[in-house]
C-alpha cells in the first residue's frame, strides 16, 4: 500500500465477483432469502469471511425500512429479576438477527417512560419491548406512537399492548403448598415493596393458597426486595418463632437477610424455620443451608417476548395483542422439612 492511501473496505460488488455470482444473489443471501441453493450460499458466505465484508445496515434500512433494531426499556436493572430479564431479551434478540438499543430508568412514572419511548422511536426501531414489573409503568403505554409494535415484560395487560410474563401466582401457590404439604399449619410471608406487579402476584398465589386450605393468613411482612429489608424482616420473625414455623420469601436476596437475622437469633433453619424464596439466583444453591425457591425461566421470557414482537413486526400489526404466560418451577432444596 503506498503511502498517504488507505485499503478500501469491501462492498456487495467485490463480494459478487469473488463468489462468482450476482449483485442480486449475495442480497439474497444477505437477507436469508429461501430461494438461493445451498452451494450458491456457501460460496457467498465465503466470499464474506475472505474479504472481511460487513452489511451497511443504514442502507439496507433505507431500502428495507426496517432497522435490524430493537428497542428495550429497563428499569433498576441492579436487581436479579430486571437484569435477567433484559439479558434474556437481549440474547433472544440478537439470535433472531436484531440489534438492541437499551434504556435504563432509575425510577419509573409516565413521564419517563413517555420520554424512553420516544427516543427510541425518534431512532426508528422496528419495536419495543418495556420491561414493565411496576403499576405506573402500565399508564405510558398509552402514549406509544402509532405504528409502532410494543411488548410489556411483567406488565398489566393494558388496551391492545401484548403481555409476557412469568406464572407469578402459580409460583407463589407451590411454595405455599410445598410448606403447608411438609405440615406446617400456616405460612407466613415476606412480600415485596407496593406497586410491583410481581409482588401483588406473590401475595395473590400465597393466600389463595393458605384460603383454599383453610389455614390462617398471617398479615404480610414487607421488604424492598434487599437483603437488608430481609434482615430486619427475619429479626421480627425470630422474636416470633414459638408460633412461626414456615416463611415464603418473595425474592432470593430478602431470602438471604431472613436467614442471616434468624442464625444470630439462634433460630434453626430448617429444623425450627423452614424458608421458601423465590428467583433462584446462582448463590441460591450455596446459601447455608441450600435455598428452596422458585425458579423463573427468564430465557424463555426474553424468547417468548421478541416471538411475540417479531410476530407484529412480521404482519404488520402493531397492536396484535398476546399474552404469553412462562410457567415457574419448583426447586427443592435444604431450607424446608417436615414440621
Amino acid at each position: 500500500m503506498r503511502p498517504g492511501t488507505e485499503r478500501r473496505s469491501p462492498v456487495m460488488a467485490d463480494v459478487a465477483k469473488a463468489a462468482g455470482v450476482s449483485h442480486q444473489t449475495v442480497s439474497r443471501v444477505l437477507n436469508d432469502h429461501p430461494n438461493v441453493r445451498a452451494e450458491t450460499r456457501t460460496r457467498v458466505l465465503e466470499a464474506i469471511d475472505l474479504l472481511g465484508y460487513r452489511r451497511n445496515l443504514v442502507a439496507r434500512a433505507l431500502v428495507t425500512r426496517h432497522s435490524r433494531t430493537l428497542g428495550v426499556v429497563g428499569f433498576n436493572t441492579t436487581l436479579y429479576g430486571p437484569a435477567s430479564t433484559v439479558d434474556g431479551i437481549e440474547q433472544a434478540a440478537r439470535a433472531a438477527g436484531y440489534f438492541v438499543s437499551f434504556v435504563s430508568l432509575r425510577s419509573i412514572d409516565t413521564a419517563g417512560m413517555r420520554d424512553a419511548i420516544e427516543y427510541l422511536a425518534d431512532q426508528g426501531v422496528d419495536g419495543i419491548v418495556v420491561v414493565a414489573p411496576q403499576r405506573s409503568a402500565a399508564r405510558a403505554f398509552d402514549s406509544l406512537p402509532q405504528g409502532i409494535p410494543a411488548v410489556a415484560v411483567e406488565g398489566l395487560p393494558v388496551g391492545e399492548v401484548s403481555v409476557v410474563s412469568v406464572d407469578q401466582v402459580d409460583g407463589a401457590r407451590l411454595a405455599t403448598e410445598h410448606l403447608l404439604n411438609l405440615g406446617h399449619q400456616t405460612v407466613w410471608h415476606v412480600s415485596g415493596p407496593s406497586g410491583w406487579l410481581e409482588a401483588e402476584g406473590r401475595i395473590e398465589g400465597w393466600r389463595t393458597a393458605l384460603e383454599t386450605a383453610g389455614r390462617p393468613t398471617p398479615e404480610p411482612l414487607t421488604g424492598d426486595w434487599s437483603p437488608r429489608s430481609g434482615y430486619v424482616a427475619g429479626r421480627r420473625l425470630a422474636a416470633m418463632a414459638d408460633e412461626v414455623t414456615a416463611v415464603f420469601v418473595a425474592n432470593d436476596q430478602m431470602a438471604l437477610g431472613v436467614l442471616r437475622a434468624l442464625t444470630e437469633q439462634g433460630v434453626k433453619v430448617p429444623e425450627q424455620i423452614s424458608i421458601v424464596g423465590f428467583d433462584d439466583i446462582p448463590e441460591a444453591e450455596f446459601f447455608s443451608p441450600p435455598l428452596t425457591t422458585i425458579r423463573q425461566d427468564f430465557g424463555a421470557v426474553g424468547r417468548g417476548s421478541i416471538d411475540v414482537l417479531l410476530r407484529q413486526i412480521g404482519t404488520g400489526e402493531a397492536r396484535l395483542r398476546e399474552r404469553l404466560v412462562v410457567p415457574a418451577e419448583f426447586v427443592a432444596r435444604a431450607s424446608t422439612s417436615a414440621l
